[in-house]
């Protein structure tokens, strides 16, 4: 069996060639299935493998838009169609310079196990552009959106494929996007969500990823009857899943300590002003030198100035830490230096963090450790959650909707701590959640047959 997965990624790297974000992300999920496959052969019968790693649909296009100069400017847009076994097409955009079509299929090769084990029924996708909306003007990021959806319109739908946001789309970019939509279609439906509130958004959407990862840290601890309560937390990155995992942290009784952005990092021994990061980074949109700038208690360090090789912010002692940036921000020194620091919990609000050396360290040290597909699966829980509420043509209030986070963050542990137990792996939610997500959409597409 271990031959058929080395195949088939080589069968990758020669099909889908300088991809390694997806060879990383491919390779990590397949070397968990092997109990699996070793133990039902239905699975290479059918030749699942080779069929899950090959998305459905993928879709390049040119984006053309013009600047405030009047200059022409042109960017890629991407969107993967990966798996609609259980349901349509889920999945953010990312609007980034260093985005590319290895970046978009490891994110929406994710998102199929990832939305899988939220028990909801949604597949996976992911999509974007290498468009950057930082230092762009309101009407430059309307003008580039309206571009974008131009083209991706014609291959979404409510029942379809139902993007969201992700890294560089938050509100505005999601009102532009769906404003374009509804002017090309003529119908107001659910298509994108983490929509405004005022016309079909969710309560708790801007929230669920942030608190869905505290959420799963805190069931982490409980079965080894500990808390996040007392705890001094790190937490990387300065967006949503950053702002709302601090949010949560100090509900729950925690200390977060540190936050980061692309140029640096702050950290504040007195705890995270929630209220400053908030207006520095929702209002302001201006850098963590500004925090700096008002907070006599934050410490500033450049990401000129972090250990060489390393990510600043896990240097700092932590009883808990939440990666909450972006991929590979977690090194194999970075999880030594968290572990030797007393770390006993990691929870993963970004999509996939760590390296795998990193990821080898936490399951060998035995801590609590909560990988990305798992952990960060309260965003996409929330968005479907949204399509409910669209469909419906119902508002619920946030109370219900955050208990519904709750209790979907308690069932994804729960699923892959059973299923971890149930080949012979306890503890080893890596290896749990891959099986469990995997299993639901691959027994899908045996009972829709070879399509």
């Amino acid at each position: 069996m271990s031959s058929y997965i080395h195949d088939t990624i080589n069968y990758l790297k020669q099909t889908s060639p300088a991809q390694d974000e997806f060879y990383q992300a491919a390779e990590e999920v397949l070397s968990s299935l092997k109990p699996l496959l070793d133990r039902n052969p239905k699975y290479q019968k059918h030749n699942i493998i080779q069929r899950i790693v090959e998305p459905e649909r993928q879709i390049l296009f040119r984006v053309a838009w013009i600047d405030d100069r009047g200059n022409v400017q042109v960017n890629k847009g991407y969107r993967i169609e990966f798996n609609s076994a259980i349901g349509p097409y889920k999945g953010g955009l990312r609007f980034h310079p260093n985005v590319t079509a290895g970046t978009i299929k490891f994110l929406g090769f994710e998102q199929i196990f990832k939305n899988s084990l939220t028990g909801l029924p949604i597949g996976g996708a992911k999509g974007g552009s290498n468009f950057d909306p930082k230092g762009k003007s309101d009407n430059e990021i309307m003008r580039f959106c309206q571009s974008f959806m131009t083209e991706l319109f014609r291959h979404i739908g409510a029942t379809i494929d139902v993007p969201a946001g992700d890294i560089g789309v938050g509100g505005r970019e999601i009102g532009y996007l769906y404003g374009q939509y509804k002017r090309l279609t003529g119908r107001y439906e659910g298509v994108l969500t983490g929509k405004g509130l005022n016309w079909g958004g969710s309560l708790v959407r801007t929230e669920a990823t942030g608190y869905g990862a505290v959420y799963f840290a805190q069931n982490l601890l409980a079965e080894r009857g500990d808390s996040l309560e007392g705890k001094v937390c790190t937490v990387s990155g300065s967006g949503n899943v950053s702002i709302y995992t601090v949010e949560k942290l100090y509900q729950v009784g925690a200390k977060p300590v540190t936050v980061s952005d692309s140029n640096g990092m702050i950290h504040d021994k007195n705890g995270i002003d929630l209220n400053l990061l908030k207006r520095v980074k929702e209002v302001e949109r201006a850098r963590l030198t500004r925090y700096a700038e008002q907070r006599p208690s934050a410490v500033y360090t450049p990401i000129e100035d972090y250990p060489a090789g390393r990510n600043g912010v896990w240097s700092v002692p932590c009883q808990a830490a939440f990666p909450s940036a972006t991929q590979n921000e977690v090194s194999e020194e970075d999880a030594k230096t968290l572990l030797k620091n007393g770390c006993v919990c990691v929870s993963e609000g970004a999509n996939m963090p760590s390296t795998q050396s990193a990821i080898d360290a936490f399951l060998a040290s035995g801590i609590a450790y909560g990988p990305a597909k798992a952990a960060n699966a309260g965003g996409v829980a929330t968005s479907q959650l949204e399509m409910s509420q669209n469909a419906s043509m119902l508002q619920w209030t946030f109370e219900e909707v955050d208990a519904k986070l709750k209790r979907i963050m308690e069932n994804i542990y729960r699923t892959a701590s059973q299923t971890a137990n149930e080949f012979g792996a306890p503890g080893n939610l890596v290896l749990g959640a891959n099986i469990a997500g995997f299993r639901k959409v691959a027994d899908a597409m045996i009972d829709q047959g070879v399509v």
